[in-house]
């Protein structure tokens, strides 16, 4: 039962924060073949904790406004938790009130994209291109005086390095 109400509330949360995004079907899913990507379930589960592996590997989704960046604005960059590629620069957060951090563009070739017609939704999935972990997806409801995009990322699937000083 307590699965049900968390699955439910996933869809609720994630129906309500999203907006599909229009270039989806022009990006590139071609995906590298690294040393990461190549990796065992078991080698996957020893390496991260349940909760990322849930995320990263099952394709899962933390609750929102519970993941320890959805409300940070430091600077300095994130980096996939599972493989430690660079993904986004924190110049490129914003403040979006979904619940999740968000991004209005990622580093260069860092991501991959996937159709993603799950729940009886249409999306697009972002993929670490490195490892291939789940990120989160990416929406047109995004700032419109940069990118009109939001990469709407799960927390427990990147990590933050902060700038030196």
């Amino acid at each position: 039962m307590k699965k049900i109400l968390f699955m439910l509330t996933v869809l609720l949360t994630l129906s309500s924060c999203q907006g599909q995004s229009k270039r989806a079907s022009e990006r590139n899913a071609v995906a590298k073949t690294s040393e990461a990507s190549q990796k065992t379930d078991a080698e996957w589960k020893a390496e991260l904790t349940p909760e990322q592996y849930q995320v990263l590997r099952e394709k899962g989704t933390e609750r929102a406004f519970t993941g320890e960046y959805w409300n940070t604005f430091e600077k300095g960059k994130y980096v996939c938790a599972a493989c430690g590629q660079t993904l986004f620069n924190s110049d490129s957060k914003f403040v979006s009130d979904c619940g999740w951090p968000s991004f209005d563009k990622a580093i260069k070739g860092a991501v991959t994209y996937h159709k993603d017609i799950s729940y009886g939704m249409n999306r697009t999935e972002v993929l670490c291109s490195n490892c291939q972990s789940h990120l989160g997806h990416v929406f047109d409801d995004g700032p419109k005086e940069t990118t009109g995009e939001r990469f709407c990322t799960n927390s427990v699937s990147i990590k933050f390095v902060a700038a030196k000083k």
